[in-house]
């Protein structure tokens, strides 16, 4: 190529920052003459057929730059041809990788270091990358067609689809610059660490799109027209409050994971979630569970007024819930202030129905919020359904929601379904089910496999029969509430081990006391131990008496003491006597030992205390005068022949032996 010049010599200039590019030059490598070039009509211009060329090799880029530089400073320029108008003007098709290129180091944050001589040079006054390189709309076929005349193949599928792969690249570049000036506002501003930082930011994803849509938006403000986007974003980040935010929530003792969520919900509203801390703190909600009210909450917390909000706290307070428990309840269960005031209401009349006053509903609220707020009203009809069906009333239902909310958290086919079937399988009954349900309704609460079936398993390894297990839940169904490993496992051990009680016999004291096994070893058991062993009792008498009466060792020393002394003293009975029926101590001192002992005492007789205690009123007294009305006869010498004298005499033997009391006894009783 030849360029004729009229000005004086020809030096480099500045590039422009729109690079005029034309096909003629997209080669590799191109070789321009150059002339040192003078005024025509001077005298010392060379001749025009003997003009000394300078070759010179550029590439098709600089090349480029070149002669866009010429086009504008030399406005006395030869005319091109209109070939080579038409040429020049045509957009260049350009390499994918070339345009990508060219998208991140307009896209980029920082400035890309360049070697020197390279064509997208930036100098020191530029205050951005993109000052020196071409406009991103020449990277996209649409613009350039929207531009020129419409004829840039706008039909072509590969050509959209490069496009939108372009734009789509465009929009990640700018996300991670928006993520990276995040952080820097996050570290300089908020003084936050890396870690918490990049924690933080990259669950706010859709905070950052926010971000970024809003710092494009201020480009068609007059005071943003000509700033840069990193200014616009910072611009965003800064009036939004967001870092101040999540310093202040941070030091509420809000997670980053509850502080992303939240800015999140709150869809660009970033003071509504300061104010609605605010309004959580003033009803008692406790730092800890700021998050937890927020985030579980949902939206509808952020975006509902103060007065819906309170009107639902004041409701619940005119029904018994204290307003100092209202934080707790909110803590648990804030799903309450999502629902309107009619479905709260809705949900509080369904406790009330059963029976349930103010006092009982706020305690039931209190010990389990989630019995209001967490369940839909299909589902807690189904519950109170499927309890009615084990013979219990509404009102029945409602006093034990009232003792065990927990119920309602419960779930039908999950948990009590399989264990109905498996207290079917141990011979337990409807009804003793519903005793099961109203003695110890957390039963229905424990896990099956976790809790229930190991400890029926060790029953039976100590030798409980299947039929004898049924019968112990139903009596004691507290049993299954216990720890395994904990509590009864370490009361059988001592039981064979301190108490006397052989392997042979333990089946039968865990089957007749299972009370036994919720007793304390060391408050308890080990107590009552030392006690019947301070008696004179050996280990082995008092593991007799134990499988005669388990429940021995649940009684208090300070009950048995008093009758153990008048057994000796006043009645002058030997040890031996409650060794084999250990079952005294368990009857009432005044109520049954003494009135039967004077009866006993006023009539001259003796007999054991199994007879003596174990029988009604009706039965002792029918005891009591068949015996004088005997001996009476023996006394008198009535008799028939030898022989009915003989029988007369067996028969009475074992009577005339109790019978005989000794005087001091009734001496002492006077005294």
């Amino acid at each position: 190529m030849l360029f004729l010049c009229q000005k004086c010599n020809l030096y480099l200039l500045p590039f422009s920052s729109v690079p005029f590019k034309s096909k003629s030059i997209c080669n590799q490598t191109s070789t321009s003459t150059i002339l040192n070039c003078h005024n025509p009509h001077s005298q010392d211009a060379p001749d025009e057929h003997h003009h000394s060329p300078v070759h010179r090799k550029h590439n098709s880029k600089s090349t480029n730059f070149l002669l866009q530089n010429l086009s504008q400073n030399n406005q006395n320029q030869q005319q091109l041809t209109a070939s080579q108008k038409i040429e020049l003007e045509e957009h260049p098709i350009m390499p994918h990788q070339e345009k990508v290129k060219l998208l991140e180091l307009s896209l980029v944050r920082k400035r890309t270091p360049q070697f020197p001589g390279s064509i997208y040079v930036q100098s020191p006054s530029d205050s951005d990358v993109g000052s020196s390189l071409p406009p991103i709309r020449n990277l996209f076929q649409s613009s350039v067609d929207n531009d020129g005349d419409g004829g840039g193949g706008g039909g072509d599928g590969h050509v959209d689809e490069e496009e939108e792969e372009m734009i789509m690249r465009a929009v990640e570049i700018r996300r991670k610059v928006t993520l990276e000036i995040f952080k820097e506002a996050m570290m300089k501003e908020g003084r936050f660490g890396i870690t918490y930082t990049t924690n933080l930011a990259n669950r706010l994803q859709g905070f950052l799109d926010y971000v970024m849509i809003e710092a494009a938006s201020l480009k068609r403000m007059p005071e943003y027209y000509n700033s840069s986007f990193n200014l616009r974003s910072k611009a965003v980040i800064e009036d939004s409050q967001v870092v101040p935010l999540i310093r202040w929530l941070k030091h509420n003792e809000l997670s980053y994971p509850q502080i992303s969520k939240l800015i999140l919900l709150s869809r660009g509203r970033i003071d509504l979630i300061r104010d609605r801390v605010q309004w959580l703190k003033s009803n008692h909600v406790k730092g800890e569970f700021l998050g937890v009210a927020l985030v579980k909450g949902g939206e509808n917390i952020l975006h509902r007024s103060y007065k819906e909000l309170d009107e639902i706290v004041e409701y619940l307070v005119s029904n018994g819930v204290r307003r100092d428990w209202v934080g707790y309840v909110i803590s648990r269960c804030p799903q309450l202030l999502s629902y309107s005031l009619e479905e709260v209401k809705t949900r509080v009349a369904f406790y009330v129905d059963m029976g349930m006053n103010e006092k009982d509903f706020g305690t039931m609220v209190f010990d389990f919020p989630r019995a209001l707020g967490y369940l839909t009203m299909e589902e807690m009809n189904q519950k109170v359904n499927y309890l009615k069906e084990f013979g219990l009333k509404n009102e029945d239902v409602g006093k034990l929601l009232a003792f065990r909310p927990q119920l309602m958290g419960c779930s039908i086919e999950e948990q009590w379904k399989p264990l109905v079937k498996y207290f079917y399988y141990y011979g337990i009954t409807k009804d003793g089910m519903r005793r099961m349900l109203t003695l110890k309704p957390m039963v229905f609460c424990t896990d099956l496999k976790l809790n229930i079936v190991p400890k029926v398993k060790f029953f039976q390894d100590i030798g409980v029969r299947d039929d004898a297990v049924g019968n112990m839940l139903v009596k004691f169904p507290t049993l299954l509430t216990y720890s395994l490993n904990k509590k009864i496992r370490p009361v059988v051990i001592f039981l064979m081990t301190k108490a006397g009680v052989t392997e042979k016999d333990i089946a039968k004291v865990v089957a007749l006391g299972p009370e036994l096994l919720g007793c304390s070893i060391v408050q308890k058991l080990e107590v009552n131990v030392k006690y019947f062993l301070s008696l004179g009792i050996h280990v082995r008498q008092l593991g007799e008496m134990v499988a005669d009466f388990p429940l021995l060792l649940r009684y208090n020393p300070d009950v048995l003491r008093p009758k153990y002394v008048y057994l000796r003293r006043t009645m002058i009975r030997p040890l031996q006597d409650i060794i084999e029926f250990p079952r005294f101590f368990s009857y009432s001192l005044e109520g049954r030992i003494i009135p039967r002992h004077k009866v006993l005492v006023e009539n001259q007789l003796n007999i054991k205390l199994r007879y003596m205690l174990a029988s009604s009123d009706v039965q002792f007294n029918k005891l009591v005068n068949d015996l004088i009305r005997k001996r009476k006869k023996f006394q008198s010498g009535v008799a028939g022949d030898e022989e009915e004298e003989t029988q007369s005499s067996e028969e009475e033997e074992e009577t005339q032996s109790e019978a005989v009391i000794p005087v001091d006894t009734t001496t002492k009783l006077q005294t």
